[in-house]
């Protein structure tokens, strides 16, 4: 968030800038290239009307740094017309590998929290913020996972489904555009895209932490019920 402000900031410094015809800044011309590509807008989001033509407009990106050390991007897996979405934070070294999203420990475990619920894979669509595994499996930075968003708004738009779950605090605050602890954003409900979103836990935290599986299989168990009035 706060580098949306600064960038907001700045924008408006450099219009101010020009309305009074001060139109030199110093720099090299790679940082200004850089900088006029951060404050200008963007170009709009091409009319979109299935998952492959979303696929087809992404190619092979290389929008962010996190193409130069990927194997395959991870686009998502599900039908096109899913009830249910979910959404986690991005790849690891097996998803990396295949091209699909949780297929390692965490996918197995969340195989198994969907039939808990009357689930399967097939009946749900899953993707994550980022398309590209980040190193170590870290944490998404701010400008990665605003290089992908327009894809994901995309996927998100193309399927219209009923309710999405975020899995795990990343791929939560992102959506949500909120920076509370996980603890307080699971199984709550709340808007975002135009859908219902309920967060609850990444499965790879399950995995350390057992204790709170009750808590996840509850989020679910609401998540197929859907948002209450």
């Amino acid at each position: 968030m706060a580098d949306s402000r600064c960038l907001a900031d700045l924008a408006d410094n450099l219009a101010c800038r020009s309305r009074l015809g001060l139109t030199k800044v110093a720099g090299s011309r790679g940082e200004m290239e850089q900088l006029m590509e951060a404050v200008m807008p963007t170009a709009p989001t091409p009319r979109l009307s299935s998952l492959a033509q979303v696929r087809q407009w992404m190619g092979e990106c290389s929008r962010c740094s996190l193409s130069q050390g990927r194997n395959k991007i991870v686009f998502g897996s599900g039908p096109e017309d899913a009830r249910i979405m979910f959404i986690g934070e991005g790849p690891g070294e097996q998803e990396d590998r295949q091209g699909l999203p949780f297929v390692g420990p965490a996918g197995k475990l969340l195989d198994a929290m969907l039939a808990a619920v009357g689930l399967r894979r097939e009946q749900v669509y899953i993707a994550n913020i980022v398309k590209c595994r980040p190193p170590h499996n870290r944490d998404p930075q701010a400008d990665e996972v605003a290089a992908c968003r327009p894809f994901l708004e995309a996927q998100v738009k193309v399927i219209a489904p009923q309710a999405i779950c975020t899995l795990g605090r990343p791929a939560a605050q992102s959506l949500l555009a909120s920076d509370a602890p996980m603890g307080r954003l699971r199984g709550r409900w709340s808007l975002a895209l135009g859908v219902p979103v309920l967060p609850t836990y990444h499965p790879a935290y399950l995995l350390r932490t057992p204790e709170a599986k009750a808590l996840a299989y509850a989020d679910l168990k609401a998540l197929v019920k859907g948002p209450t009035t």
